[in-house]
């Protein structure tokens, strides 16, 4: 089954082509990555496929669903997960309390003032499940300010698992997280795809990691899609090599 389907998408800015004709599609339970240079349009991609940009052109469809138009919080109630290359995160909430709210807000129940949020018992099993899953629910009492950065990270994926999204976009996930952090963000993206089912496109300039968790690999360039393949023949291709860094990779 498709999940996502994108056809002819285009996005120009004042006569600026930045994203053009970009097609493909991602099946259920699918791991695509997304590489290419600096200024490629990856994160622009993004931006058009969770609704932050509308397209000048073509068509996006979640789950056969036509979602060119829809503006980012229909396209989160579908199933569409998304985090950024900045942590996104209320620091001065627990951690228990950012993935609680998520949980409240994908049942509709955030908004109901006369009732204590910790009263939500769907909601904070929701929540002490989603921690569970990504290794934090030792620190769930803990402010997310005083988190590391990588537990800032598998914090954001707890979030975006409380909603049980279809699909996952995850932007630069290691962007600022120390070295000794990466394995274990890397293991939780891992269950998060293999072992819990998620379907997953991902974008990461860390191409150790994306190598050992991509089903297939999307290299744009230029705001265009290069290639998308296996990861095996998308780093044997000379087209890609010359594109991406000018030598083997």
């Amino acid at each position: 089954m498709t999940v996502l389907r994108v056809r002819g998408l285009g996005w120009a800015v004042g006569g600026a082509q930045i994203v053009t004709d970009v097609g493909f599609d991602v099946a259920e339970g699918e791991f695509v990555a997304v590489i290419g240079p600096n200024g490629a349009g990856k994160t622009s991609l993004f931006n058009l496929v969770s609704g932050l940009v509308r397209p000048t052109s073509g068509t996006i469809e979640l789950d056969g669903a036509d979602i060119t138009h829809a503006p980012p919080h229909r396209r989160a109630r579908r199933g569409l997960g998304r985090t950024f290359q900045s942590s996104s995160v209320f620091p001065a909430l627990t951690a228990r309390e950012n993935v609680r709210l998520a949980a409240a807000a994908h049942r509709g129940s955030c908004l109901r003032l006369w009732r204590r949020a910790d009263a939500d018992r769907v909601a904070a099993s929701a929540a002490a499940d989603a921690l569970e899953r990504v290794g934090l629910a030792d620190r769930s009492a803990r402010t997310a300010g005083s988190l590391s950065h990588g537990d800032k990270r598998k914090l954001e994926i707890a979030i975006l698992l409380a909603t049980d999204p279809r699909l996952i976009l995850l932007d630069e996930p290691m962007a600022g997280v120390g070295t000794a952090d990466v394995p274990a963000l890397t293991d939780v993206i891992r269950s998060v795809h293999r072992e819990q089912g998620r379907t997953v496109l991902m974008v990461e300039h860390h191409m150790d990691v994306l190598l050992g968790l991509a089903d297939r690999v999307a290299v744009m360039h230029h705001g265009s899609l290069l290639a998308l393949d296996t990861p095996a023949k998308v780093m044997a291709d000379p087209t890609v090599q010359d594109a991406y860094l000018g030598e083997p990779l």
